[in-house]
């Protein structure tokens, strides 16, 4: 099994026929990704990839015509919460949104509208996701990752791809990989994606990768004590040296006073029973502390 994408993933790429969209649409095909549509409004009629995959003007013709299930957002910050929008609307159940500077006041009114339709949005500003072996969903590399049982859920994309390739180079495969975005207002959270993984037969041991900012990071070392105190579980925070005040990389990574720090971080997950890395390169080490083998 996987969460939230795999062989059933029938994709749509919102922005298809941009430098971005191609771009990564092309290495997504590459990895065997099931791309059934495109959507770019005005250049309907027309066929991206070497695949021939349909564009459309709409994601509900697109929907219609392909049975497309997935959505990825590769749409400019101006275009990108109607595209949400527009997803979720014409029956999308996963959306992705990889685009980066969306005002937190536009993503405070698409995040109800996704409720609403009973959809699930992972982003914005994140890298999307990849069930190793079966389909990836955005920006990750797919080269990096190596088949096993290990989940991954992370705010950041750069440290996601450096801890994945640790996990490799140490023989620990995934199962699953999901970059949630460090923004202050996306889709979701931690607790969210590591319910999925506590659901998932595959997934046995759990790597949270989080940063200053917020309290998604206690609010999950809340939720791993009640629910899944047992599953081996290792962590790292970013951040550790940054000044009260002060943003650090993603807009969500602020801290103000006692409130988002790394200390309070840190001292909720080990309290949880997680062990917490001081760099990403441990992380492999410490698994192994907490029983999990190499596959």
């Amino acid at each position: 099994m996987s969460i939230l994408v795999g062989t059933e993933t029938r994709l749509l790429v919102q922005g298809i026929t941009g430098r971005e969209g191609t771009f990564h649409a092309e290495q997504m095909h590459a990895y065997g990704t099931n791309i059934v549509a495109g959507v770019t409004p005005g250049k309907g009629g027309r066929t991206a990839l070497t695949a021939n995959v349909p564009v459309y003007d709409t994601c509900w013709r697109a929907v219609q015509e392909t049975g497309a299930n997935t959505s990825v957002i590769y749409v400019p910050a101006p275009g990108a919460p109607d595209a949400i929008v527009e997803a979720v609307s014409a029956g999308i159940s996963t959306v992705f949104c990889i685009t980066e500077h969306i005002p937190a006041l536009d993503m405070l009114k698409v995040i109800p509208i996704v409720e609403s339709y009973g959809a699930r949005l992972v982003g914005p500003n994140c890298p999307g996701a990849t069930s190793v072996g079966q389909a990836k969903v955005g920006i990750i590399p797919g080269s990096i990752h190596k088949p096993g049982r290990v989940g991954l859920v992370s705010r950041s994309g750069t440290l996601t791809y450096e801890v994945v390739q640790a996990l490799t180079d140490a023989g620990i495969g995934q199962s699953t990989c999901v970059g949630i975005g460090g923004d202050p207002i996306n889709g979701s959270s931690f607790v969210d994606i590591l319910a999925l993984f506590a659901a998932d037969p595959d997934t046995d041991a759990l790597v949270l990768i989080g940063e200053i900012g917020g309290d998604a990071e206690e609010t999950a070392a809340a939720w791993t004590l009640e629910h899944v105190p047992d599953t081996p579980m290792a962590a790292f925070i970013a951040g550790r040296t940054a000044p009260p005040g002060r943003r650090m990389g993603h807009a969500g990574a602020i801290i103000s006073g006692a409130s988002g720090t790394s200390e309070s971080k840190i001292a909720a997950l080990e309290a949880a029973g997680v062990r917490v890395a001081e760099s990403p390169s441990e992380i492999p080490r410490l698994l192994g502390e907490a029983g999990v083998r190499p596959d």
